[in-house]
């Protein structure tokens, strides 16, 4: 759902502090932050900010490309492992159809005998 266009974007006060103050002294240091929610303005441009994403604090570098959009877009919170390697839908229907080829082989077999 999109935010009113009569409200600002929001960004975390003391995340809007710690950049002003970096601008201002002209340092690039890490920033540490929870506020997921939090939308990147250009004053961000060229910062590296560590977003947390549930379990620890990942880095990222915001370029002019990232404006407007929320930092927590840019961290995963989920990491994809890999499929079940014995899944059970998957083998159950192989089964069936090798099993009907078995019991028609054996059959052709007695036959001929």
């Amino acid at each position: 759902m999109a935010r009113s266009l009569r409200k600002n974007t929001f960004v975390a006060n003391y995340l809007l502090r710690k950049i002003d103050n970096l601008n201002m002294k002209k340092e690039k240091k890490i920033i540490v932050t929870w506020s997921r929610a939090s939308a990147i303005v250009p004053a961000m441009v060229g910062h590296t900010i560590a977003v947390h994403n549930g379990k620890e604090h990942l880095p990222i570098y915001i370029t002019n490309s990232m404006i407007n959009h929320k930092l927590g877009e840019f961290v995963p919170t989920c990491t994809f492992q890999e499929h079940a390697t014995k899944d059970k839908k998957a083998t159950k229907g192989k089964k069936a159809t090798n099993d009907k080829k078995a019991t028609k082989d054996k059959s052709n077999k007695r036959k001929t005998r």
